[in-house]
């Protein structure tokens, strides 16, 4: 948006307890440079049993950190901060406040934030229907500018993954096929959900100023594919996204 964003972040602090060493660090080296000793490890360097042991120990800071939405948050926005100062040469702070954060306890709620994420632009008038509205996570899955395709292909390590200097990161996945178990993608198909923003999008709020037309036929329509066509799509989509990431650890994922 013009002057804040909203995003809906999965955050697995249990997971991060089962990354290496390496792992761990390969994380945090692509946000910081990392200390001396750090360095020396990550080039594979000679050191002493003493040094290990605090390389050692700064991973268990740095895997704390990782999976923290605190430090999350602190990097996101620091990173926005210092772009946005740099571009109107000035100094200082660039955030009103401290981040809020909502947690999202239910398949419900989950779909809520998803939606209200989605529809933003929507709502405030500056889009006219979902795929219109730019920097958001459904406009990069229906036209997506991250190339799954080609990262399956390359087989492009997780190191290159998580760097900074690629403009777009993958999103969360959505469940093609519902089963039970374990849950760990969007516990829904991606047809459901644009169809889902779309019809909420149609509400007229008398609080907002902007609501998908009613003369504007159904997204699918719009996009001009059939949903058999769509579910195919989506579905090899989602198939080479899994198939790319299933020897990878898991990563904190987020949508904007």
């Amino acid at each position: 948006m013009s002057n804040h964003y909203h995003i809906v972040v999965k955050l697995s602090p249990d997971e991060a307890q089962h990354w290496s060493v390496d792992q761990v660090l390969t994380r945090w080296t692509s946000l910081f440079k990392g200390p001396t000793l750090v360095q020396k490890y990550m080039d594979n360097q000679d050191l002493s049993p003493a040094e290990l042991k605090s390389v050692s120990d700064s991973v268990e800071i740095y895997r704390k950190r990782l999976a923290s939405l605190s430090w999350f948050m602190k990097c996101l926005n620091e990173s926005i901060a210092r772009q946005a100062n740099k571009e109107d040469d000035c100094t200082g702070h660039f955030w009103e406040s401290r981040y809020k954060s909502q947690a999202l306890l239910s398949e419900e709620a989950l779909l809520s934030a998803m939606c209200y994420v989605d529809l933003n632009p929507v709502r405030a008038g500056m889009a006219n229907t979902p795929e219109a509205s730019d920097y958001t996570s459904i406009q990069e899955r229906i036209r997506p500018k991250f190339n799954v395709e080609k990262a399956v292909t390359e087989q492009i390590e997780l190191g290159s993954i998580i760097r900074f200097d690629q403009p777009v990161k993958p999103l969360k996945p959505f469940r093609e096929i519902i089963t039970s178990g374990i849950q760990t993608d969007l516990p829904f198909t991606f047809v459901d959900y644009i169809e889902l923003v779309d019809f909420t999008g149609r509400a007229v709020l008398a609080n907002k100023r902007g609501a998908i037309g009613n003369d504007l036929p159904p997204i699918l329509l719009r996009l001009n594919v059939s949903t058999d066509s769509w579910l195919k799509t989506a579905t090899q989509f989602e198939a080479s996204y899994r198939f790319h990431f299933a020897k990878s650890p898991p990563m904190i994922q987020q949508s904007a």
